[in-house]
């Protein structure tokens, strides 16, 4: 019987990121990859005129997704060692699409603060950031975002010049099992927005 990992690599990853906005020959950064659970899918939805840019400062995990990509025949992903520091080594206005998923727990807000700002610097004028805030104060509460729920951190990323464009509640993979959760996507240099505007999907 195919468990959650083979049926989100297989079919559903790829639905989930087509539907909060990953497209066809994008270039789409996954911070905080780890094993690629949703690397794989974007370069599979980007296809090979698209490229996505998988960080993480986990060698082990970057050999082991760049071992199974290679397996699919993915040929569009590059890996990127996090050096420690919060500078993300891309150009200005280089990327479509930034995946924050399952990591800004890890983070304390003057860590988070820094990376909304690269995430300003390196997105396009028409990208996206999107966050998958697992671990919030409503959500297996954890670390860094304990005591924070949505509101919180949906004003704490407006504050670095982003607004709330979509909100989502959706199936996706956390660890290795599926599971229902929230994924805000923002978009950059426009007038915030109350959350009454949303538009849920």
């Amino acid at each position: 019987m195919e468990n959650d990992v083979e049926k989100w690599l297989r079919s559903a990853g790829e639905g989930f990121l087509k539907d909060i906005g990953i497209r066809r020959d994008q270039f789409v950064l996954d911070f905080g990859c780890g094993y690629g659970y949703y690397t794989i899918p974007a370069a599979r939805v980007v296809g090979e005129r698209g490229k996505v840019y998988a960080l993480d400062k986990d060698r082990v995990a970057l050999t082991e997704l760049l071992r199974r990509a290679n397996s699919y025949g993915i040929k569009n992903i590059v890996p990127i060692e996090a050096s420690g520091k919060l500078d993300i080594g891309l150009d200005n206005e280089s990327v479509d699409a930034i995946l924050l998923y399952d990591v800004l727990h890890y983070m304390s807000s003057k860590e988070r603060s820094k990376i909304y700002s690269e995430a300003y610097r390196i997105l396009r004028k028409d990208g996206f950031l999107s966050i998958y805030p697992k671990h919030n104060r409503t959500d297996e509460p954890l670390w860094d975002l304990s005591n924070m729920d949505l509101n919180d951190i949906i004003e704490e990323v407006e504050r670095e010049k982003f607004h709330l464009d979509k909100k989502f509640f959706k199936e996706l993979l956390h660890y290795n099992h599926l599971n229902k959760g929230y994924i805000l996507n923002f978009k950059k240099n426009a007038a915030e927005v109350s959350l009454r505007g949303v538009k849920w999907i």
